[in-house]
């Protein structure tokens, strides 16, 4: 049989039934049971269920400078507290343990009690077995210790009763070079419970002095200069905060000046 179409004759494909019905209920070949929907083809033809593909994990460098900065912050930190702790419990401690701390400290409290007695004044030139002297016998009169720093020695028997009364006082041998003196100079001037000196015959450059205690050292940049005043001054007196120290002798020379002139009694 043909077909007459406008293109002409053609024919028609031929198609051959073999007059059987896919089977009720049964889905088609490629057709998932149940579902109604193509099963996909497993890659590579195989048979059996799909394998999971792994993850591909991907390697991330961890940033390393914010992570040191931290530890060096919080070590610093510790540090900070560590130390503050540290300040607050060598401030807790009574002076005098405080003073025995310093290194090369010596004291003469514990030397020699009867030397650091103090209230024994007496007139003229008195001899004194430690020099400097840091107590013992000695004039009426004390020397100004408001920061005075003396060009030119000054008698031992006026010093001794202001370390008395509370004050620092800083001595050093004549040929201590001008920056040295300088530096020292500036610790004391200007401040009150303070003296300094020059003083003749020293075994080393420089020696403080305070009542019953002698720090000697070798030049002005040490430490232990600033951890003696801080610890001694006033709390090495033994006649109180109130002492004088203005209202003293402000005359340089060694000899002691006995001249009738009352002094105020403290």
């Amino acid at each position: 049989m043909s077909i007459s179409t406008p293109g002409g004759e053609q024919r028609r494909p031929t198609v051959v039934s073999t007059g059987k019905k896919p089977a009720a209920g049964r889905p088609a070949s490629g057709a998932k049971a149940g579902s109604g929907k193509p099963t996909p083809a497993r890659a590579g033809g195989g048979k059996g269920p799909r394998k999971p593909i792994a993850p591909v994990k991907v390697s991330q460098g961890r940033a390393k400078g914010p992570i040191i900065l931290f530890v060096v912050v919080g070590l610093v930190a510790a540090g900070i507290i560590g130390f503050g702790a540290w300040a607050a419990f060598q401030g807790s401690k009574p002076w005098e343990e405080r003073a025995d701390a310093i290194s090369g400290i010596v004291n003469y409290r514990d030397k020699d009690p009867e030397l650091v007695k103090g209230s024994n004044h007496q007139p003229g030139p008195i001899k004194y077995t430690v020099s400097p002297p840091v107590a013992g016998p000695h004039n009426q009169a004390w020397q100004n210790c408001m920061g005075d720093v003396y060009d030119a020695p000054i008698a031992n028997e006026h010093a001794v009763h202001s370390l008395e009364h509370g004050a620092i006082w800083i001595t050093y041998r004549p040929d201590l070079p001008a920056d040295q003196v300088s530096k020292l100079a500036e610790k004391v001037r200007g401040n009150e419970k303070m003296l300094m000196s020059p003083f003749e015959g020293l075994d080393k450059p420089i020696s403080l002095q305070a009542w019953g205690y002698q720090l000697k050292l070798d030049n002005a940049d040490d430490s232990r200069i600033d951890e003696f005043v801080k610890t001694l001054r006033v709390n090495a007196s033994i006649e109180g905060p109130t002492a004088l120290c203005n209202q003293g002798i402000t005359a340089t020379g060694t000899t002691p000046r006995d001249n009738g002139v009352q002094m105020p009694t403290q």
